[in-house]
């Protein structure tokens, strides 16, 4: 037999049985479209996990205030709850550290603040003019504070994008405007683009949050920006050996403070979506493997059925590789058309999620070919035994078949 007419004869075959196909297929379609939306659910998290990460700043390490408590209690204290930094530390990492690009010491907390006619709940976080290129903030409208506003003390604010809708509503234009924060006036100069990630936040000079907001010269946090990424552990060792040695400490473990890399949290934050992805897939997939056993089912079922033209087959000169090879190709058929139909469901469905569930997916070239992948070996797995089983039929006692 020629493969035309093995693929022939499969086609009549499983049209012959629409109904029976057609419920089998289904079982493909379903899994394959599973493990794609699945798929893609995990790498769009991923996606917005690293852009919101790499959003923050470039080469960057955080320096936070915390302590190490004694054995047997909590592990950690609560980092940025301690006051242990201060404006001192920060002039001595930028001026003895030679890898430092550019550092911009912060305090935050949070307060209400009041307009005309609206008010809200938010993050305020005095900053110094070097924030905006530490941390990626780019300006809309206006200007960012100004060394010259941190010397002067002036009551200047700059506006995150969600902040300015809600105190006014996305004005086109709120410079000059007056808010209130914490019961204290303040002149807006400037709107932050959004960033999707540090949109809720107003930034006012780190000078006046320390005096008017905080009550205190100590600072929160401390970015710092090394020169490339190939010297970010290098410089996370030197800040820490600077800062333990300014603090007095001998014993790192009881450090008053905390450093960390942003790529460090990239690549946490990698393998926790990874595999969170391989999870999801993972269950989709049993509902691969229950579609390949009714594949097997329904070609074990074609088999008993079709005992007799088996056995005609034989008796007029088909080999035992020719039956195999037509129950094979009609099992390998059915999970072809079921993984075309599940890869267009999937990136359906990933679409819909998206769009109604307002939930970022990706659905990747990879992902597609190792969906048509596996649903091609489901096809050649579960249907080689109903066609060994086809090819081993004795033609005499297939004829005889009732």
């Amino acid at each position: 037999m020629t493969f035309s007419d093995i693929f022939t004869e499969a086609f009549t075959a499983i049209k012959s049985n629409k109904m029976r196909s057609g419920l089998t297929v289904l079982g493909i379609v379903i899994g394959i479209a599973s493990v794609i939306a699945m798929i893609s659910v995990g790498q769009g998290a991923s996606n917005t996990i690293q852009s919101g990460i790499q959003s923050l700043g470039s080469n960057l390490i955080l320096v936070t205030p915390g302590f190490q408590r004694t054995f047997g209690s909590q592990a950690r204290g609560g980092r940025g709850g301690a006051n242990s930094l201060t404006l001192s530390d920060v002039e001595a990492i930028r001026t003895e550290i030679n890898t430092v690009v550019d550092i911009a010491p912060t305090v935050s907390g949070r307060y209400q603040v009041i307009t005309k006619g609206a008010n809200t709940n938010t993050s305020v976080t005095g900053v110094t003019a070097s924030y905006a290129n530490v941390r990626n903030v780019t300006i809309d409208q206006g200007d960012f504070v100004t060394d010259l506003d941190n010397t002067n003390l002036n009551k200047v604010a700059v506006l995150g994008a969600t902040t300015n809708e809600d105190l006014f509503g996305g004005a086109s234009s709120p410079i000059g405007e007056t808010i209130r924060i914490n019961g204290i006036q303040f002149t807006v100069i400037g709107v932050a683009k959004a960033s999707g990630l540090l949109d809720d936040v107003i930034y006012v000079p780190l000078s006046v949050a320390q005096k008017l907001l905080i009550g205190n010269n100590y600072v929160s946090t401390i970015a710092v920006q090394a020169d490339n990424a190939k010297d970010m552990n290098e410089t996370l060792t030197q800040i820490t050996d600077l800062l333990l040695k300014r603090h007095h400490i001998s014993d790192a473990t009881k450090a008053d403070f905390s450093a960390v890399s942003m790529s460090d949290v990239l690549s946490i934050a990698n393998t926790m979506t990874q595999t969170l992805t391989v999870l999801l897939a993972s269950i989709a997939g049993i509902s691969l493997a229950v579609g390949g056993i009714g594949i097997m089912n329904m070609m074990l079922t074609n088999v008993t059925e079709r005992t007799r033209e088996i056995g005609l087959r034989k008796a007029i000169g088909a080999t035992s590789n020719d039956i195999s090879a037509q129950f094979l190709s009609e099992s390998i058929i059915l999970t072809f058309v079921g993984g075309i139909l599940g890869i267009i469901l999937g990136i359906v469905i990933a679409f819909a999620i998206t769009k109604i569930g307002n939930i970022p997916t990706k659905v990747a070239s990879s992902s597609i070919l190792l969906a048509f992948g596996v649903s091609a070996l489901i096809g050649v797995v579960f249907g080689y035994y109903p066609a060994k089983k086809a090819a081993r039929l004795n033609p005499i006692d297939a004829l005889r078949y009732e």
